[in-house]
């Protein structure tokens, strides 16, 4: 489970990510990243010294309900092993695609580091 201070909860704040932030695609998953503006004019929850925030959309495309709670417990379990590598102030969504109903969990997480390891040299250059 994430802790609360880093959730995204408010659908603005995945507005933001999607729309503004840069994005790495895999087979299995789309990662949003986006970090916070300095004003608050963005209407966004968090100001640029809080910690990441990250929120995970699953569609039905996914799958049944039982198939998209797994994907999603899956996705938040690697994503909470990797917040420190999180720029502070970071606003993180993570898409699933069809294909991670069928993923592994080592699959998904070599994945999710990948789609990380590509956001953080964009971020940094």
């Amino acid at each position: 489970m994430l802790p609360a201070a880093h959730r995204v909860r408010r659908a603005g704040d995945f507005r933001f990510a999607m729309r503004r932030g840069r994005r790495a695609a895999s087979t299995s998953m789309v990662v949003h990243l986006a970090l916070t503006p300095g004003g608050h004019d963005s209407g966004l929850d968090a100001d640029p010294g809080s910690p990441a925030r990250v929120g995970f959309v699953v569609s039905r495309a996914v799958g049944n309900a039982v198939t998209r709670n797994l994907v999603k417990r899956r996705l938040r379990h690697l994503v909470h092993d990797r917040l420190d590598a999180l720029p502070s102030g970071a606003v993180v969504v993570v898409r699933a695609l069809p294909p991670s109903a069928t993923a592994t969990y080592a699959g998904l997480g070599a994945e999710l580091d990948r789609a990380l390891t590509r956001l953080s040299a964009q971020v940094s250059s």
